[in-house]
């Protein structure tokens, strides 16, 4: 029986942009706010490295990632689950 882990971590939902490296990717996270002053809409993204233990990721996929212990230098995050899959379909040229 699966029980229901109860934590205060940190979840973001993102896109991997990267996947290069072993075990790790990048996920780019795109925020929106109001701004203060101008009472615009301003868009932000920033960049997180991800652990994936098993590298399923791949560059276009939509991911979950929670916040874990330091396991690197730049490495604070962990690959909870893949949302949606990017399909990578070949383009084949005309001759």
């Amino acid at each position: 029986m699966e029980s229901k882990e109860k934590t205060n971590r940190k979840r973001i939902i993102g896109i991997v942009v990267k996947d290069k490296m072993e075990k790790t990717v990048v996920v780019e996270v795109e925020r929106s706010f109001k701004h203060s002053i101008y009472h615009k809409y301003v868009q932000t993204k920033k960049r997180y490295k991800a652990h994936d233990e098993t590298n399923r990721c791949t560059v276009g996929d939509r991911v979950v990632i929670v916040e874990a212990r330091p396991l690197s230098k730049e490495k604070r995050w962990l690959v909870k689950e893949i949302i949606k899959k990017e399909v990578h379909t070949l383009i084949q040229e005309e001759v």
